[in-house]
Parts: structure tokens; C-alpha cells; sequence
């Protein structure tokens, strides 16, 4: 389960680490949690009913201003992992995704992290969340 302080609306996601994934010592590469990550966040947003693409075609951009990941144990080759993927933080025109890494049982926490995103036109501009978004993810 996610540890005690986590948002109520959450998903999980699981996956088998390929062996592209890994070093050359056949553990989990650094980079690649934060492509998980990326990928919890797509699935949090489907489950959630709406596509990320969809979210762009509503003129909202949600580009990444801080990225955060905390490597606890490794995860190898063809583990299977479970992440945890909620929001936990909005702003009047940010958000924070969290994110929790476990093994296959969920008894292993390997890696938590988060990612801030702005909320930007498809010009770049900041603009204040829209509410629409806050009702589908809340």
C-alpha cells in the first residue's frame, strides 16, 4: 500500500523491467523512473478518463518545471514493479504528481519521487487551471 500520506485518488500501474531498461549491472537505470513515472501519470490520467492528448487538444499543456525521484533499492531485470501514481499538490497554476515504486507484492518501497507541472497554453503562457481538469482529477 502507499505510505500513510498519500491522495485518495490514486492508481497503480504494473510493469516488467526489459532489459533496455537496465545498466550494465542489470539494475533499473536511473533515467528510466522517471519514464515510469511518466507513464504512471498517462495511465492516471486515462483511468481517469481522459487521454493526455485530449488534454492538449483542450489547449491545456502541462510541461514538467521539477522533477524529484528517491532511489530506496534497486529494481532488475524483469522484476515486476507496481507504482503509485496520485496528485498531491494543486496550485493556481501547477500541479504536483506523486509517484511510489514497489515490488511485485507492494512490501518493497524501491523508489518515491514527483514531478511539478505548470499549466501553459500551447503558446507557453501560464494560466490558472482549468476547472474542468480539477474535477476530473479530484
Amino acid at each position: 500500500m502507499p505510505k500513510a500520506v498519500f491522495p485518495a485518488l490514486h492508481n497503480w500501474m504494473e510493469h516488467y523491467i526489459s532489459y533496455g531498461e537496465t545498466d550494465g549491472m542489470g539494475v533499473l537505470y536511473n533515467a528510466e523512473y522517471l519514464h515510469l513515472f511518466e507513464r504512471g501519470r498517462s495511465k492516471f490520467c486515462r483511468d481517469q478518463g481522459i487521454g493526455y492528448a485530449e488534454i492538449e487538444k483542450r489547449g491545456v499543456i502541462l510541461p514538467i518545471r521539477q522533477a524529484h525521484c528517491r532511489y530506496r533499492s534497486p529494481a532488475r531485470y524483469d522484476d515486476k514493479i507496481m507504482l503509485c501514481t496520485g496528485i498531491s499538490t494543486w496550485n493556481r497554476a501547477s500541479l504536483t504528481f506523486v509517484y511510489e515504486m514497489y515490488n511485485e507484492d507492494r512490501t518493497k518501497l524501491l523508489a518515491e519521487g514527483s514531478t511539478e507541472h505548470a499549466c501553459v497554453s500551447p503558446e507557453g503562457k501560464p494560466f490558472r487551471i482549468p476547472e474542468w481538469l480539477i474535477k476530473l482529477f479530484t
